[in-house]
């Protein structure tokens, strides 16, 4: 690889880092500043976690897997099952987390080699779970000729995230306890906290490729998923999740806070898929995600109920005809999101990766007989790791009444009704499993959330023929199409993909290697 040392302005690089400083820029920004690895590191740790949109696009992916319901003008893309294209500026990205490399001095190669290797397999491990193949072997490789990359296969793929991966660990392994420069998140530059991550995305990896344990042995997905669990650091609580943290100056503020109030909390709704679980059980979380419905909480509807009544807050079905999901909106009877993630600054950490998904994962591979132990309490871990999360950034007064303490939710855990059924994978117990990850998502990564529905079928998502954009109109689509970038600039290679994978049709129901 050519050694390249770039020199960036300082406006150039407010865009790398996505219009976010987090207190890593103070310069002049009429005056050109050198690049240095703790810049890009900030910049592209950026581009992984920050969601820079305070509008309608915020929600584009919570739309997708039917967290919130939409209700502005006329119908939503995103809320109907009408897929597009997936672009690849990833691409673009990833080459100047390259750059931080190449720049970093010897002291420092191993914690952004580590960092490099983790965000290529984050990045492109969604990149292939929303498309099928990607360009990944040939890939970032521009400086050496190559400018039309040839597609892996979705196997050879997943086989490369996992080993890169692998390396990433060693690499931080080996930084021992030197600090980073430009780590944006709480892990504050630790190495041994990135551990934690890369093993995390291991273990997500590799249960996305659980229909592939017995047809693809070569693999050996489930000694190297126990592997990982054996002899590696994993997330210990929420203080190792890999977030980002907001704060109360404007370059930190959370995307949905505007001063003033931000126009767009007054569209999004709350759903079926989401209130009814948090109805069934008892979910004190209910309280501190929604607000009561103005209708319910009206003295005229002569409901006579407060904001602590658990009718007060009420939900539409996303799959529902526009119109009448816009009536029962404007009567006041659907609930909203808890103004918190609207009226406070610093709104509430964004999840990339966390202790509660991970949970969750294990108490899926115990199912799957992958690792030894109990799914109960790996389960019941995620969802005390979820509960503690809300409680802790819901204020009091957003609570309604309802806090989530410690000693509720011990008692919560205890209820016959939440516990799996032995260590058996049985559809209830990966209904049950699968379904509180879900809830657990919620105003965070929910890509994953749609991906595990595809995989696993749970939780149930609604799909209304009558409403349904997909052209398929009894279910949401499989995938999304390629860039129409490639295929002006490497149809070739795009085109061979296509015909490899789905017989030339780039079509968003075709299914993926991963999903077969």
């Amino acid at each position: 690889m050519k050694s390249v040392f770039h020199k960036i302005t300082v406006p150039v690089l407010c865009i790398l880092l996505a219009g976010c400083d987090f207190d890593e820029i103070n310069t002049n920004p009429n005056a050109p500043a050198t690049a240095t690895p703790g810049m890009l590191a900030a910049g592209q740790i950026g581009n992984m976690l920050i969601k820079s949109d305070n509008g309608k696009g915020f929600f584009f992916d919570h739309m997708i897997s039917k967290h919130i319901s939409w209700h502005e003008g006329t119908t939503e893309d995103s809320q109907y099952n009408r897929f597009g294209r997936w672009g690849f500026d990833v691409y673009l990205n990833l080459t100047n987390v390259q750059r931080m490399v190449e720049i970093a001095d010897e002291i420092d190669q191993d914690a952004y080699t580590g960092l490099f290797l983790f965000i290529k397999a984050q990045r492109l491990f969604d990149l292939s779970l929303a498309l099928g193949d990607i360009p990944y072997s040939g890939a970032l490789q521009a400086l050496d000729g190559v400018t039309s990359p040839k597609y892996d296969a979705q196997k050879d793929v997943m086989r490369q995230i996992l080993n890169d991966l692998d390396s990433a660990y060693r690499h931080f392994e080996n930084a021992g306890t030197r600090s980073f420069a430009g780590d944006i998140t709480h892990f504050e530059g630790n190495p041994q906290k990135w551990q934690r991550a890369v093993s995390v995305l291991q273990l997500k990896t590799l249960i996305n490729l659980s229909k592939k344990e017995t047809s693809d042995p070569d693999l050996n997905i489930r000694a190297r998923f126990a592997g990982i669990v054996a002899s590696r650091q994993l997330m210990l609580s929420n203080g190792d999740n890999l977030q980002l943290t907001y704060g109360t100056q404007t370059s930190t503020k959370y995307p949905m806070y505007v001063l003033g109030g931000n126009r767009n909390s007054m569209y999004p709704d709350m759903t079926a898929p989401v209130m009814n679980p948090l109805k069934q059980y008892g979910d004190y979380r209910l309280f501190s995600l929604a607000e009561p419905s103005k209708y319910q909480m009206n003295p005229d509807s002569q409901t006579g109920l407060t904001e602590s009544d658990w009718e007060a807050y009420q939900c539409v079905d996303p799959s529902g005809i526009f119109a009448e999901i816009n009536r029962l909106h404007l009567d006041g009877k659907v609930s909203l999101l808890n103004n918190r993630f609207f009226e406070l600054q610093e709104g509430q950490p964004a999840i990339k990766l966390g202790y509660a998904e991970q949970e969750f994962i294990l108490a899926e591979a115990r199912l799957r007989g992958w690792i030894t132990g109990d799914a109960n309490e790996y389960y019941k871990e995620g969802i005390r790791a979820s509960m503690k999360f809300t409680g802790d950034h819901t204020p009091g007064g957003y609570a309604h009444g309802r806090p989530i303490t410690d000693d509720w939710i011990e008692a919560f855990l205890q209820k016959p009704e939440i516990q799996l059924s032995g260590n058996t994978l049985t559809e209830e117990n990966l209904s049950k499993i699968i379904t509180q990850k879900y809830l657990a998502a919620f105003m965070h990564d929910t890509y994953t959330s749609y991906f595990d529905y595809r995989r696993t079928g749970y939780p149930v998502l609604p799909v209304n023929p009558e409403s349904n954009q997909n052209t398929v109109p009894d279910r949401m689509p499989l995938r999304w199409m390629y860039s129409e970038t490639e295929y002006q600039y490497n149809r070739e290679n795009v085109l061979e993909a296509v015909q490899r994978q789905f017989d030339g049709n780039d079509e968003v129901n075709r299914e993926m290697w991963i999903l077969k």
